[in-house]
């Protein structure tokens, strides 16, 4: 019986330790190796790759138009921060600061034309998301993944050209 139970808690560590190699999945992201700053966040454009609430859910206004995903354009303009957000229905952008690795949004701008849903629940889903700690890592391809995570959602970007 001594040499069972021997036998089951080797078993157990093996599979336990075989599990804990194993956890990275293809998508997944690595914790951050630097701090996020403006040089970082204006290198690329980031394209949206995925968005869940809190309950895991997908943020379906996020995806009505798989050809035109939401993409934050971070940037540089007459000596200030702003990010524009790429593919709305109507022009939204907003002042940022980076503050000891954190990204803090000033007020967001936008224009007030009248747009059709589903477009205009995008604009209304874009706001929400991009409020909230950013974290930088890199996916399975070893691509820069930018995370903004808030009380309701985790949302994922990934580090694409920036498009003139």
């Amino acid at each position: 019986m001594k040499n069972m139970t021997k036998i089951i808690m080797a078993s157990t560590l093996a599979i336990s330790a075989l599990a804990a190699g194993c956890q990275t999945t293809p998508g997944s992201t690595t914790p951050s190796t630097q701090p996020i700053t403006s040089d970082i966040l204006q290198a690329h454009n980031w394209q949206l790759v995925d968005a869940k609430r809190s309950n895991g859910e997908k943020v379906s206004q996020l995806f009505y138009d798989p050809a035109k995903p939401l993409t934050l354009n971070f940037m540089e303009v007459d000596g200030n921060n702003l990010v524009s957000f790429m593919n709305t229905c109507n022009n939204i952008a907003a002042s940022y600061e980076v503050v000891n690795g954190d990204v803090q949004l000033g007020h967001g701008r936008s224009t007030m034309m009248a747009c059709p849903e589903p477009q205009a629940s995008f604009d209304t889903a874009t706001l929400a998301t991009v409020d909230g700690k950013y974290s930088l890592g890199k996916n399975a391809n070893n691509v820069p993944v930018l995370t903004i995570t808030n009380a309701n959602q985790v949302v994922q970007f990934k580090a694409v050209a920036k498009t003139q």
